[in-house]
């Protein structure tokens, strides 16, 4: 679990000439589902896009010059097939991909999730890669426009022509970017494992769980939401960009002596033996699959607990404020004339 690879310029050269004449079809056309689609048609790679003709997706596969087709009509000729769907579709849809595909061809995943957790069964004739960008699919396909790229994590799965599959996600990685900044080659446990538990800690719950209870401190204790929002929520991107092009030390380096001490005297309190417990707990149940359960409990209700903290959300204080901060950035008012 604890070992992975940077993969060298060699190996991308291979994988880049393995790639060429191979035709992939994207089953899905999401964010994710479009940003690999436009991103390895601009790379020269043929591309079938498959999605349901009542979704969204159909139409703007569409706007976006491509004939999508049903998910088992694009995959049928295609080398490797990207499931650029839903994880809790996976279940559902991927099978009839399996009876759709040649021989010889490739399932793609973006994410472990399904495969880690038995949601899907590889048959035994088949190999299955993974790649999976460090980003959403707007700064996807935002990276490559730009002529750079975000990193990525690599792995293969089955026995079939594990080499070959390999070379084949590299291919795939490199056609849509992410060889421009640095792919790594893992397995499907840990990408599935440290995503889930990344999401709940640190990028989505714990980000969004620190943000709303500092904002509600600052409002109980009488200061004006504007500003409270705007020290507690709005200035978390400025810091943000500074780690991921820094690191920690040099975002401290980067702030004011009164900021930087702060953040090395109030840290270790906030992040207490008792925080570092529940992080084990966390961690703990993405491991076991109780974490798995509740997500299939929660889909299979249509979203309960999703959907009240949305419609808290939407209608409480701090959504209030972040619209108000939000109207006083021109890039936001005015979007399209926005160089960002």
């Amino acid at each position: 679990m604890n070992e992975c690879q940077v993969l060298s310029e060699s190996k991308v050269f291979a994988a880049r000439q393995a790639f060429v004449g191979k035709t992939v079809a994207v089953i899905g056309y999401g964010n994710q589902g479009r940003a690999h689609a436009l991103n390895l048609r601009d790379s020269g790679v043929s591309v079938r896009v498959g999605s349901s003709p009542e979704s969204r997706g159909f139409a703007r596969a569409e706007n976006d010059g491509f004939c999508p087709e049903i998910a088992t009509t694009a995959s049928a000729e295609a080398d490797l097939v990207i499931a650029a769907l839903p994880d809790t579709l996976h279940q559902k849809l991927v099978p009839p991909l399996f009876e759709s595909m040649r021989p010889d061809a490739v399932i793609g995943f973006l994410h472990g999730f399904s495969m880690h957790f038995n949601l899907v069964s590889l048959p035994k004739h088949r190999d299955a890669v993974l790649v999976a960008p460090k980003g959403p699919g707007t700064a996807l396909r935002q990276r490559y426009v730009e002529g750079m790229g975000i990193p990525a994590l690599i792995a293969v799965a089955g026995s079939k022509d594990a080499a070959a599959a390999e070379l084949l996600a590299l291919g795939w990685a490199d056609g849509i970017g992410c060889t421009r900044a640095g792919v790594v080659q893992t397995t499907f446990a840990a990408e599935a494992e440290t995503d889930l538990f990344g999401e709940q800690a640190v990028l989505c719950g714990g980000l969004m769980g620190l943000i709303r209870a500092a904002y509600e401190t600052l409002v109980e204790a009488g200061y004006p939401p504007l500003v409270a929002y705007m020290e507690c929520a709005h200035e978390v991107k400025q810091i943000a960009d500074l780690v991921c092009d820094r690191g920690l030390d040099g975002m401290l380096g980067a702030i004011s002596p009164t900021a930087r001490f702060g953040a090395v005297d109030a840290g270790p309190r906030i992040v207490d033996d008792a925080l570092r417990a529940r992080l084990k707990a966390l961690l703990g149940s993405v491991q076991d699959g109780s974490f798995a359960k509740r997500l299939a409990s929660e889909t299979e209700a249509g979203w309960p607990k999703t959907s009240e903290v949305r419609r808290e959300l939407h209608a409480s204080g701090i959504e209030s404020a972040g619209r108000d901060v939000r109207a006083l950035l021109p890039w936001l008012r005015n979007p399209q004339g926005s160089s960002h």
